[in-house]
């Protein structure tokens, strides 16, 4: 009668860990692989909206000019800027590396590559909050499963009811007691299933930046004004 006992308590034991660390492993998978997106993701903003932006940069030059360029825009807080990338005509010409140029007129291809920068910047920007809205629907959708796991397992009652299956620690009295309870507390705590911190911490949340069509003449006017300040500067050139 003892042995089989033994042998009824083991496979329940059996069967509370494996479903507890199951589940477990399922939700430390679904973060590591959420946190795997995220570091990917940083990288991609830097390619392809940092890159884009940095283009722009090396075309309006002048501080209050990209300011200007973000006021028009609602794109949010300036990423990426260093006056000297800006300005240093080695990195100047890096940038445009490749680059369709068009245009007959020397002002005409400067104009012209501001839009068409622009225009993938946006194609970029939209593409990044799609999978920004993603990577937070993957984060609650972990914090929803850390919550149904702690409604299906009480780690203080799961302890509890094995001790009591194993006929208890032998010990006895209120200190035993206290022991006890502070033994449950700190094992409680250790293996407690913390969410990875949310994609805000990280990266950060750019607005949808206007049709090009719907602020050319606040675009135009702000590519005249930098075109003013280096009217000697030609893309061809490069």
């Amino acid at each position: 009668m003892e042995d089989f006992a033994k042998s009824l308590a083991f496979e329940v034991k059996k069967e509370i860990a494996e479903r507890y660390f199951g589940f477990r492993k399922i939700i430390e998978e679904d973060s590591d692989e959420y946190q795997k997106e995220v570091i990917n993701f940083a990288m991609e903003l830097e390619t392809k909206i940092g890159f884009d932006l940095l283009r722009i940069y090396a075309l309006l030059r002048e501080n209050h000019l990209i300011q200007r360029f973000y006021r028009i825009t609602k794109l949010g807080e300036v990423l990426f800027f260093d006056s000297y990338v800006s300005n240093s005509p080695t990195i100047r010409a890096r940038l445009f590396e490749n680059q369709e140029v068009r245009g007959f007129l020397r002002k005409s291809r400067f104009s012209n590559m501001f839009f068409d920068v622009y225009k993938t910047l946006r194609i970029h920007v939209d593409e990044y909050r799609n999978r920004i809205a993603a990577l937070i629907e993957d984060h609650e959708v972990i914090e929803e499963e850390i919550k149904l796991f702690y409604q299906k397992n009480d780690i203080s009652g799961i302890m509890l009811f094995l001790r009591n299956l194993d006929g208890g620690t032998g010990t006895s009295g209120s200190l035993a007691g206290g022991i006890e309870s502070e033994g449950t507390h700190s094992m409680e705590q250790k293996m407690r299933i913390h969410p990875p911190q949310s994609v805000e911490k990280f990266l950060p949340i750019l607005q949808a930046i206007p049709d090009p069509s719907t602020i050319k003449q606040e675009l135009r006017n702000l590519i005249d004004l930098a075109y003013e300040k280096q009217p000697d500067f030609d893309l061809k050139d490069l």
